[in-house]
């Protein structure tokens, strides 16, 4: 649900204390637990540490990304794979032909 149009979106007061008087590109990584801040026009070129819960993930703000959140950039879950006995025979029949091809390049 978005937040209401009077109001205006949420900038953190602090990321914009963090980016004045700065040039995009200079600073380095600007590191933010704030993922449910909009980005604006101003920090396009700058380079954000956003946290997903474990560690900062390095964010770099292009044009496209303004209006949308900084969370919206940091995933917070990892995907490992689906598993299962048919998982594991695709695996091994790619693998498999992964080195059939080498040996064929090999060959030649």
């Amino acid at each position: 649900m978005s937040r209401s149009l009077y109001k205006g979106p949420y900038v953190d007061e602090k990321l914009l204390k963090k980016i004045a008087g700065k040039k995009p590109g200079e600073g380095g990584v600007i590191k933010t637990w704030a993922r449910n801040s909009v980005i604006s026009p101003e920090m396009v070129g700058f380079t954000f540490g956003v946290h997903n819960g474990r560690d900062h993930i390095e964010v770099l703000v292009a044009e496209e990304m303004v209006g949308h959140k900084f969370g919206e950039f940091s995933p917070t879950k990892k995907f490992h794979r689906h598993g299962g006995k048919m998982q594991k025979e695709l695996e091994q029949k790619k693998k498999e032909a992964e080195i059939a091809a080498a040996k064929a390049a090999k060959a030649s």
